[in-house]
This record gives C-alpha cells, sequence and structure tokens, in this order.
C-alpha cells in the first residue's frame, strides 16, 4: 500500500484537520511533560477502577465527540444553506452525514449518559463501587478504543459513507470497497463489546449492592431508569454484536450473507440494525426520563407525582420498543397486515410516554419552581419532546409514513426527539451533578447563556426542516434546489446559534474552574432529595463512610429532617477496595491494534494482536490483587477534613 493511499489526501479540509490533530497533541504532551504529569495521569486516571473517575472521563470523551458532531453537523448545514453550494463535495458530503450521525448516537448520546451512570447510580443507591471496578476500566477502554478506531478514519484510509444505518448492499465490499466500511464495523464492534459489558455491571450493581433496606421500588427513579437501560442492552447489544460480525466476514473474508449474490440477504441487514436500532433509541431516552425526573423534583421541591406509574412506564416502553422495528421500513414491501400490527405496536408506545409527561406536568403542578440552568433544560424538554413524539406518531402510521418517508420531515422528527429528549438530558445531568464530580458549580449566568442560544437554535434549525420535508425535500442529498433556499438558510442559522450555545457551555466549564466558589457542603443546591447528596464534596473515594439503612423514596430528605448524615464515628469499619489496574488499557489497546490491523484486511497483524489479547486475557485470571482496605483512621481524617468538622 503506498503512503498515499494510507492517508486521505485531496481534502483542504481533512488537511486542516490532520494539522489540528498534531498541533493539540503536541500541545498535550508538552502540558504533561513540561508539568510533570505523566505519572499522575496513569497513576490517577489511566489505570483507575474509581466508578466517578471513569465516568468523568466517558463524559469527557463525550463532549469531544460532541464537538466532533457538531462540526460535521455545520458543515452540512454550510453545503446546503445555497443552492448549489460547492462548499462539499457529493463523497464528502456522504462521509460527513456518516460520521455524524455514528458518532452522535454511539460515541456521544450514549458514552455521555452511561459516564452520568458511571458517577451517579453508586451514589444513589449506596454502594461504594460498581459490582465489578476492572470490568467497568475495561468498558470504558473498549469504548474509547473504538471511538478512535472510529474517528481516525477521516485522516488515515477514509471515512465511511453508508449512512450510519450502513445498510447492505451498500455497505458491501461490492459497493463500498476499501477500509472505510470496515472503519464502521470494527470501531462500533469495540466499543459495542464495553456497552454491553457495561449493562452487565451495571445491572449487577443495582441488583445486589443496593444500600440495606433500599427495595425495588424505593430506588430513585434514575437508577430505575438505568436498570430498565440495562435489560435494554443486555438484550439488543448481542444482536447488533453478530450483525456486524456477519458483515465483516462478508467484506474480508467473502462470505455472502448480506450480498445479492450467493443466496445473501440484504434485508437481514436491516432487520438486525433496527431489532438493535430502535431499543438503542431508548437507551438513550430513558436514562435521560429519569434525568429530568430527579431534576424536575428537586427544583419543584416536591415528591416525585406518581412515581409507581413513571416506573411501570419505562418497563412498558422498554417491552414495546422490542416490537416496533418493522417501522424503520414500511416501504421496503413487508405488505400491508405486517405494517399494520407494527403500526399499531408503535402507536402503543406514545400512551407509556404519554403517562410519564403527565407525571412532569403533575409534579410542577402547584410547586415552588426555582429557576436553575438544569431545571430550565428540563422544562424545555416537555414541549420541544412532545413536538417530536407527535410528528412520530403521524410517522407511526405506515400509509401516511409512505409519504413523509426519506424526507427531512423524518430528520427534523428525529432531531426532535433525540436532542431534545436526549442531548437536553445530557447537559441538564451535567449541569445537576457537576459539584459532585468537580466539587465546583458551573457559572448560573452563563449557563443560561448557553441555554437560550442552544434551545433556540435548535428550533429554528429543525422546525424548518418539517416544511422542507413536506414540501418535497429529500433527506441525504448534497444540494439543496433554489425552493427549498428561504427554509434551509433558516435552518442553517439555527444550526450555528445552537453551535454558539455550545461554545459558550465550554467557555462556562473553564471560566467556572478559574472563579467559582468551591463547595462546602454535599447538599450543592440546598434541594438534593436523593442519596448522592448525603455525601460530602469532593465524594471520597470509597463513598460512604457508613452505609445508611431503611431508606425511602427520597432517602436523602428523610436524613435531613431526621438531623441524620452517613457519617457515623461509632459505625465505622474498614472498608475494602480495589486496587487500580494497567491490564484494562493494555488489553484493550491490544484489541484496538488487531482491529485496524483487520481495517486493512492484515490479517496475520490482526491475528497477532487478537493473540496478544488473549494473553492478556489469561494474565489477569492469574490476577490474585485482592485489592486493600481503607483503615478507620483514615476514614475518620477524610471525613471530618471533608465535613469541616476538624475544629470541633
Amino acid at each position: 500500500m503506498e503512503l498515499d493511499e494510507f492517508f486521505v489526501t485531496g481534502e483542504p479540509l481533512i488537511y486542516g484537520g490532520m494539522v489540528a490533530i498534531v498541533l493539540v497533541s503536541s500541545a498535550i504532551i508538552f502540558i504533561l511533560t513540561y508539568f510533570k504529569k505523566w505519572t499522575w495521569l496513569w497513576r490517577d486516571w489511566l489505570t483507575t477502577v474509581d466508578h466517578k473517575k471513569i465516568g468523568i472521563m466517558y463524559i469527557l470523551s463525550a463532549l469531544a465527540m460532541l464537538f466532533r458532531g457538531g462540526m460535521d453537523a455545520l458543515m452540512m448545514r454550510v453545503q446546503l444553506a445555497f443552492p448549489d453550494m460547492n462548499f462539499l463535495a457529493a463523497q464528502h458530503y456522504d462521509e460527513v452525514f456518516t460520521t455524524h450521525g455514528t458518532v452522535m448516537i454511539i460515541f456521544m448520546a450514549m458514552p455521555f449518559l452511561i459516564g452520568l451512570m458511571n458517577i451517579v447510580v453508586p451514589l444513589q443507591i449506596g454502594a461504594r463501587d460498581f459490582a465489578f471496578p476492572y470490568l467497568n476500566a475495561l468498558s470504558f477502554w473498549a469504548f474509547f478504543f473504538g471511538a478512535m478506531l472510529f474517528n481516525i478514519s477521516f485522516v488515515i484510509g477514509g471515512s465511511p459513507d453508508a449512512g450510519w444505518t450502513s445498510y447492505t448492499p451498500l455497505a458491501g465490499a461490492a459497493m463500498s470497497p476499501g477500509p472505510g466500511q470496515n472503519f464502521y464495523l470494527l470501531g462500533l464492534q469495540l466499543a459495542g463489546i464495553g456497552t454491553l459489558a457495561t449493562g452487565i455491571n451495571l445491572m449487577v450493581t443495582i441488583l445486589k449492592l443496593r444500600a440495606p433496606g433500599m427495595k425495588l421500588f424505593k430506588m430513585p427513579i434514575f437508577s430505575w431508569s438505568t436498570l430498565i437501560t440495562c435489560f435494554i442492552i443486555i438484550f439488543a447489544f448481542p444482536i447488533l454484536t453478530v450483525a456486524l460480525a456477519l458483515l465483516t466476514i462478508d467484506r474480508v473474508f467473502g462470505s455472502q450473507f448480506f450480498t445479492l449474490t450467493g443466496e445473501g440477504l440484504p434485508m437481514m441487514w436491516a432487520n438486525l440494525f433496527w431489532l438493535w436500532g430502535h431499543p438503542e433509541v431508548y437507551i438513550v431516552v430513558l436514562p435521560a426520563f429519569g434525568i429530568f425526573s430527579e431534576i424536575i423534583a428537586a427544583f419543584a421541591k416536591k415528591r416525585l407525582f406518581g412515581y409507581t406509574a413513571m416506573v411501570w412506564s419505562i418497563i412498558i416502553i422498554a417491552g414495546l420498543s422490542f416490537l416496533v422495528w418493522v417501522h424503520h421500513f414500511f416501504t421496503m414491501g413487508a405488505g400491508a397486515f405486517v405494517n399494520s400490527v407494527f403500526s399499531i405496536s408503535t402507536m402503543l408506545i406514545a400512551v407509556p410516554t404519554g403517562v410519564k409527561i403527565f407525571n412532569w406536568l403533575g409534579t410542577l403542578h402547584k410547586s415552588k419552581i426555582e429557576f436553575t440552568t438544569p431545571m430550565l433544560w428540563s422544562l424545555a424538554f416537555i414541549p420541544s419532546f412532545v413536538m417530536g413524539g407527535v410528528t412520530g406518531v403521524m410517522l407511526g402510521m405506515a400509509a401516511a409514513d409512505f409519504q413523509f418517508h426519506n424526507s427531512y420531515f423524518l430528520v427534523a422528527h428525529f432531531h426532535y426527539v433525540l436532542i431534545a429528549g436526549t442531548v437536553f438530558a445530557c447537559f441538564a445531568g451535567l449541569i445537576y451533578w457537576y459539584p459532585k464530580m468537580f466539587n465546583h458549580k458551573l457559572n448560573e449566568r452563563l449557563g443560561k447563556w448557553s441555554f437560550w442560544f442552544f434551545l433556540i437554535g435548535f428550533h429554528v434549525c429543525f422546525f424548518p426542516q418539517y416544511f422542507i420535508g413536506l414540501d418535497g425535500m429529500p433527506r441525504r442529498i448534497f444540494y439543496s434546489a433554489p425552493e427549498w433556499f428561504t427554509l434551509n438558510f433558516i435552518s442553517t442559522v439555527g444550526a450555528f446559534g445552537m453551535g454558539v450555545g455550545f461554545a459558550i457551555f465550554v467557555y462556562n466549564i473553564y471560566y467556572s474552574l478559574r472563579y467559582s466558589e468551591r463547595e462546602t457542603d454535599g447538599d450543592s443546591w440546598g434541594v438534593g432529595r436523593t442519596l448522592e447528596w448525603a455525601t460530602p464534596t469532593p465524594v471520597p473515594h470509597y463513598n460512604f463512610a457508613t452505609l445508611p439503612e431503611h431508606l425511602g423514596y427520597d432517602a436523602f430528605m428523610d436524613m435531613k429532617e431526621n438531623g441524620e448524615t452517613t457519617y457515623d464515628k461509632k459505625k465505622l469499619k474498614h472498608i475494602h477496595m480495589p486496587s487500580n489496574s494497567g491490564k484494562p488499557i493494555i488489553m484493550m489497546a491490544i484489541l484496538s491494534f488487531a482491529s485496524f490491523a483487520l481495517v486493512f484486511e492484515w490479517v496475520t497483524l490482526a491475528a497477532i494482536g487478537l493473540f496478544g489479547g488473549i494473553i492478556m486475557m489469561i494474565i489477569r485470571s492469574f490476577d490474585y490483587d485482592e485489592g486493600y482496605h481503607v483503615e478507620v483512621d483514615e476514614i475518620n481524617e477524610i471525613e471530618r477534613t471533608a465535613r469541616g468538622l476538624n475544629n470541633e
């Protein structure tokens, strides 16, 4: 292979990307070297098994992916702003919309929420860490190297260009030769293994490590939504894993699972993809519902209205999510009866979702709302998501879907659901729990500027797209006709408004790091209801000095009313904690090397990498490190310092 075949050449924007990568990498290496932080980086972060630090790494990675996916979106909007625009060539546009969708769903939305789950769920249920901390670190590095593998495709080998759904036969070797589509398959495979392991890990953690006395129907609603999401992950992700493996075998080894020849079944890919893909929507939406529920109850200063109905609604939505996948291809000839069945099952989801809307409105009814930034994101979510949901019901009607399908109407619906339902929740949850991660709040004034720019930009961007779609503009085209100019231009202006909102949010992180007051109280907002707010800030690495017992719906509210804390000197005992380990990052780095080799179909190198991964698994199997104990004196000292009791 020639060097100009290995690196992507001929695109000025990609040359700019290469320069940016070199400059940013050089700056990071210089800073770490100049401030002598390599040891700190390895000891405290790269080898950590602490769920809180792993959660922070997930969120930082997701923010970087939000920037990447957002830049892709802006490039698409610039291309579509004017008729006959030549900002992106057709091939480059195909690559950009493929990477935008994949990055936002797989490498931004899911890891962002998993990051929040990592940090919050063990604290909410009174656990010291995940059930399997080592596996948690392994899961993060699987996601991280999967994301890196996918992202380097735009400078090495070439990006995938068959859409984020990667439909066959378009994504097969005959119609998409070269390494681009292999990056998609191997990157998602690696990250997907990490997500599946996280699902199992979190499910076991919630079922087995809850504090004594915390019954399932007394868990905080975010933990409930996480538990149900884990079940969806466990049942949905193996389908994607198998589908990705079969398509990889098709492309690399010449089998015929999804080809047009050799009795292959291209439609089988569409079925397998959406058997995973539709539950995937709920994997990123159900935890968001949990986040909004926590924030609305906290800043409305009321117990969540209809808690039990909310839990059952989540369970029913999760079950129905596996029964609607055909609505993604009503137009592909399944027949009237099949379309009718899936049309009805699709519209059934609106029932439990509607119940949840009334739960939130009931909680807000006659409450004293505190309009903080996370509350603003949560309040903005309700009408925005309803607009996405109602248009979803329209698309769920098979006969109507024949008119809307493949148009910008669908693009608008999809973004109204996933940005309002998931991205708003990511911002709301991060701002709400930010003090638990970094010991200070984000600046509220900058936060509200960021919120309003993003919210107004969002509606200006996507609301016109409903009408462009009704006017006949198909999705996935790289040009805009003159009759669609006005609405497309307005949509592009809105996209830049969202970009400004995100830029202010990033600046807020820097500004708050420098100027915000450090927290002295674990209940940073003063309205905490659940157990995570009972811990001091910063949260000790063992989470709880003493585990609370006999917990109600709003455990921390009960503790505040009774004058109790999670620090009882008389009950202190030494605490067993897991040791950090470098094996997870090394193991996944080796497997990512194997995946990279397979992308270019260097089978021998891939086999060597796979063998290295197996060796690491064997080494782990004979690792008898059983962790360490935090002694009572150390716990006492940490708690007294964190709670400001040293002068008493």
